[in-house]
């Protein structure tokens, strides 16, 4: 249902994507008002669909104000366009194409995918499989997908696990999925099961690839030098996002069932074996180009 809403009406602009962006605005503009008007800002910067829409209202009551509208799908639906804003920040030639399908005088920067700072300090390989137990010449799978835990990912570690893979499961906030995934984890040792933790970080240093839906996540094992096996999983924009992981290279996908990712895992090591590094990101380079795009619409920081 989510690809039929995405495709022939998010997409467009079509009659029920309108409807539902108005009700969505209508719903949010009071306790929008609220919140920036206890402190005029300078600067709006929104990160949903719903959001540049919001800021596009209050830019033509303040025309002082400048507005920045950031997404980081590979394709930009027509709900993010809203003529009036400032500027528009994506992460790729894809995407600010596709702002200015809707509007081709648009402003539009391409910028680095964020990732938050604790993914720049991260240990490093050795620290984190000591800290883990698991043996440095092992070959080790991070396998999540999202907070959801969308996916048979239980299904996946135990036989990610049978095929002599150490694998760190993440459930995030699927509490049934953490039960399974502990389940699999007893009756195997090789298979280490976690709810929704803080040690993502440490848990990418010390895998080889991680297993995951398309989302930032991408961006954050991308930032610790980890290539992705994608779950085609996510509808919609998840699609298109994993079109695009695709495209950026050190990836590769798999369909949601374990015989897919094992498969698809043994593979993707055995092409990358041998090869040197994925570079790791810098942290300046988020801040330099964000700080250039504002510049260019008149902002200074």
């Amino acid at each position: 249902m989510y690809d039929a809403l995405h495709f022939s009406q998010l997409r467009d602009g079509k009659v029920i994507a309108r409807a539902l962006d108005s009700l969505s605005l209508r719903n949010v503009w009071p306790r929008f008002c609220a919140e920036v008007d206890a402190y005029p800002p300078d600067l709006i910067v929104s990160v949903f669909a719903t959001g540049a829409a919001a800021a596009a209202r209050y830019k033509a009551a303040r025309p002082d104000v400048t507005t920045v509208v950031f997404c980081t799908d590979a394709w930009v639906h027509r709900m993010w366009v809203h003529e009036g804003n400032d500027l528009y920040l994506v992460t790729s030639d894809l995407s600010a194409a596709s702002v200015r399908r809707y509007w081709p005088r648009a402003t539009v920067e391409v910028v680095p995918r964020p990732v938050r700072a604790v993914f720049y300090d991260a240990p490093d390989r050795d620290d984190a499989r000591r800290a883990l137990r698991i043996p440095a010449d092992a070959r080790c799978i991070l396998l999540m997908s999202g907070s959801w835990g969308i996916g048979p990912l239980d299904e996946a570690a135990g036989r990610l696990g049978a095929a002599d893979y150490r694998v760190l499961a993440v459930a995030g906030n699927n509490r049934a999925l953490e039960a399974r995934l502990r389940q699999v984890a007893a009756r195997d040792d090789r298979v280490t099961a976690f709810g929704f933790t803080d040690r993502i970080p440490e848990l990418m240093s010390a895998c080889d690839a991680v297993v995951t839906s398309s989302g930032d996540t991408c961006s954050e094992a991308r930032a610790l030098g980890r290539g992705v096996v994608l779950l085609d999983v996510v509808p919609g924009h998840g699609r298109e996002n994993l079109l695009h992981e695709l495209e950026l290279g050190d990836a590769a996908v798999c369909a949601p069932n374990a015989d897919s990712v094992v498969a698809s895992v043994t593979a993707f090591l055995d092409a990358i074996e041998g090869r040197p590094p994925i570079p790791k990101a810098s942290p300046e380079d988020w801040e330099v180009a964000f700080r250039g795009a504002l510049r260019r619409v008149g902002f200074e920081t």
